[in-house]
């Protein structure tokens, strides 16, 4: 009764490493996830170290490279802003020079600003019924862009614009 039965298996280093090899191939990776795994696989923190710095020298794995990669990813898939996908990869554990450079990198501010007006526009469209003043349907797009993660500064420019092309007194039903 006291002894705890575990039901993982515990790989040799060689082992992990051939089968880290494949886990990174498969996909970018961040060095956090692979230590995960590689302690999943019973590996301790000093042979996984050692493991990742193999890794990084044979190119599997880059943090710049995954930065690029799902910056890159949420921004044109999932439309979310700068600060979304800074504080996504700040949470799993990617340098800042990494974040910056990505960032930089992969949104091109006209990209950027088009994407902030289509969701601004999706969102004020969807905002229907007697309780949507202007003034509601307002507030309610700010918070929608910025849970997507657009700065504040951004979305005030971009509401400026836009409001500037809607007629906003038929909007209301």
């Amino acid at each position: 009764m006291d002894e705890i039965k575990t039901w993982k298996k515990q790989l040799s280093p060689e082992q992990a490493k051939v089968k880290i090899r494949h886990y990174c191939a498969f996909q970018e990776r961040t060095h956090q996830e692979v230590k995960v795994k590689l302690s999943s696989y019973g590996i301790s923190w000093t042979e996984a170290n050692q493991i990742l710095s193999h890794l990084i020298e044979e190119g599997f794995l880059n943090e710049e490279r995954f930065a690029k990669a799902f910056v890159g990813g949420k921004f044109r898939m999932k439309a979310w802003g700068r600060k979304k996908i800074e504080a996504e990869l700040k949470k799993r554990h990617v340098s800042s020079y990494s974040i910056q450079k990505a960032l930089r990198e992969e949104i091109d501010p006209q990209a950027y600003e088009a994407s902030l007006l289509k969701q601004m526009e999706k969102k004020w469209n969807a905002l229907k019924g007697p309780g949507n003043t202007i003034y509601v349907k307002q507030s309610k797009v700010r918070q929608y862009l910025l849970a997507k993660g657009f700065e504040n500064n951004v979305i005030t420019k971009a509401m400026k614009e836009f409001y500037g092309k809607t007629d906003l007194h038929n909007d209301t039903e």
